[in-house]
C-alpha cells in the first residue's frame, strides 16, 4: 500500500544516490520459542547499495572498489547472537517507486509483509570474509502493522533530499510496530505475536554513515508513578554527529516520545523549538551505557539506558565507497532504560512520568 505522496519509507536511490548511496529498511522484534517458551529478540534488514552499477551478481567492495548489491541481513541478540548475510546482484532485485516493494529471489519487503531466508555455512563464514557473516540459518514470514510513526520533518523533507543536504537520513514508519507470524532460527520455531513482539521498523538512507551513531528505542514501557503498562506509547532516539553539506553538527539527536497518544519531540532540525541536547556513551568491560538529556520550549527528557555486551553484536557494514566506517558498531535489542519525561508549563518543567523500558533497541558506534 502507499503511505502518502511523500513516501519517506519508499525506495530513495535515484540520481547521485544511485551511484553512491544506500537504502535500508530495519525490523526488530521478539519471538517465543514454540517448544521452550523462551524469548528471543530478532532483527531483519533489507539493504540496497549503489544500484546504478546494475550487475547480475553482487559486487563486494573494499578500499579500492565500491560495492553494489542487495543484502538481506538477519539474526538475533542474546545467547548465540549472530548476523547472517545473503547477497543478490542488483539485476536480481525488483523495486517499485510508487509503493514500498523490494523483491530479490524469495525475499520480499512491503509495508505490511516481510518474507525471506538466509543461510551461511560454517565453512563460508570462516573463509569468505566478504560475506561479513556468521554461520547459521534463519527464515521468516511476518505480517506488520505500524500504529505509531516518527517523521523527523524538515530534516528529511523533499527539498533537503533533492539537494542531498544530509549525509544520512532517517525515518521511523514503525516507531511502534506489531508483528505476527513465524521465525525459524536453525530449525527452531519461534512464534511472533502482536502482544509480545515489542516491534520496531525504521529506515536509513544516504551517501555515508553518521559517526558517531546513536540509536535507542522501545515500546515495552511501564509507568513508575502509576504502575501501569503504557500500551499506546513508544520512544525513539537517533543521531550523533550528522553532516549537512559536509559540515558536522556535533551532539545532535532526533528524539520523540509518544506518550499515550501525545508526542513530545526534541528535534534539532526544528530550530524554532530551541532544542538542546547533551549525551554520552560509555563502554565498560561488561556494558554499553547511554545517558541523554534533551530539552526545548515544550518539555524535557532524561534517559539512561544499559545493554550487556554479551547480548549484543558488533555489526558489520561497508560504506558506499567500500570502506568500513564503523569498526565498532555495538548493536542490541535487549537493553533496559529509565526515563524521566517532563512537560513545560509557564516556562517551568513539570514531571509528567517516570518510565521503565525493556526490550530496548540500542546502537552505538564510533
Amino acid at each position: 500500500m502507499s503511505i502518502g505522496t511523500d513516501n519517506k519509507n519508499g525506495y530513495m536511490l535515484n540520481g547521485l544516490l544511485a551511484l553512491k548511496g544506500y537504502d535500508w529498511w530495519w525490523h526488530s522484534f521478539t519471538g517465543i520459542n514454540a517448544k521452550t517458551g523462551e524469548e528471543k529478540s530478532f532483527f531483519i534488514e533489507y539493504f540496497v547499495m549503489n544500484p546504478a552499477k546494475k550487475q547480475d551478481r553482487p559486487v563486494f567492495g573494499n578500499d579500492k572498489k565500491s560495492p553494489s548489491y542487495m543484502m538481506v541481513k538477519a539474526g538475533c541478540w542474546g545467547k548465540d547472537a549472530r548476523q547472517i548475510h545473503r547477497f543478490f546482484g542488483i539485476n536480481e532485485m525488483e523495486s517499485d517507486k510508487s509503493e514500498l516493494r523490494v523483491v530479490a529471489g524469495d525475499c520480499f519487503l512491503s509495508e505490511s509483509v516481510i518474507k525471506g531466508n538466509v543461510t551461511v555455512t560454517q565453512e563460508d563464514a570462516m573463509n569468505r570474509q566478504e560475506l561479513m557473516s556468521d554461520a547459521g540459518s534463519m527464515s521468516w514470514l511476518l505480517q506488520i502493522e505500524k500504529p505509531i510513526s516518527f517523521d523527523v520533518g524538515y530534516g528529511s523533507s523533499k527539498l533537503l533530499r533533492n539537494i542531498n543536504a544530509f549525509e544520512m537520513y532517517w525515518h521511523a514508519q514503525g516507531m511502534k510496530a506489531t508483528y505476527s507470524g513465524t521465525v525459524y532460527l536453525d530449525q527452531e520455531r519461534y512464534q511472533v505475536t502482536q502482544e509480545t513482539c515489542y516491534g520496531y521498523a525504521d529506515k536509513n538512507w544516504g551517501s555515508n554513515f553518521t559517526k558517531p551513531w546513536i540509536w535507542l528505542s522501545s515500546n515495552d514501557l511501564v509507568s513508575v508513578l502509576s504502575g501501569q503498562q503504557l500500551k499506546n506509547s513508544a520512544f525513539d532516539i537517533g543521531g550523533g554527529c550528522p553532516k549537512v553539506f559536509h559540515i558536522p553538527l556535533k551532539q545532535k539527536l532526533l528524539t520523540c516520545f509518544s506518550y499515550e497518544g501525545t508526542k513530545y519531540e526534541f528535534n534539532f532540525s526544528k530550530f524554532w523549538t530551541f532544542t538542546q541536547t547533551k549525551f554520552s556513551c560509555t563502554e565498560t568491560e561488561e556494558d554499553i551505557i547511554w545517558q541523554i538529556r534533551t530539552a526545548n520550549t515544550k518539555g524535557a527528557m532524561k534517559i539512561k539506558a544499559v545493554c550487556s555486551k554479551k547480548d549484543m553484536l558488533l555489526m558489520r557494514y561497508v560504506a558506499p565507497d567500500g570502506s568500513v566506517k564503523h569498526p565498532r558498531l555495538w548493536n542490541g535489542g535487549t537493553g533496559d532504560a529509565y526515563i524521566r519525561l517532563y512537560k513545560r508549563r509557564f516556562g517551568l518543567l513539570k514531571l509528567l512520568d517516570e518510565i521503565v523500558a525493556g526490550h530496548v533497541g540500542c546502537e552505538y558506534g564510533e
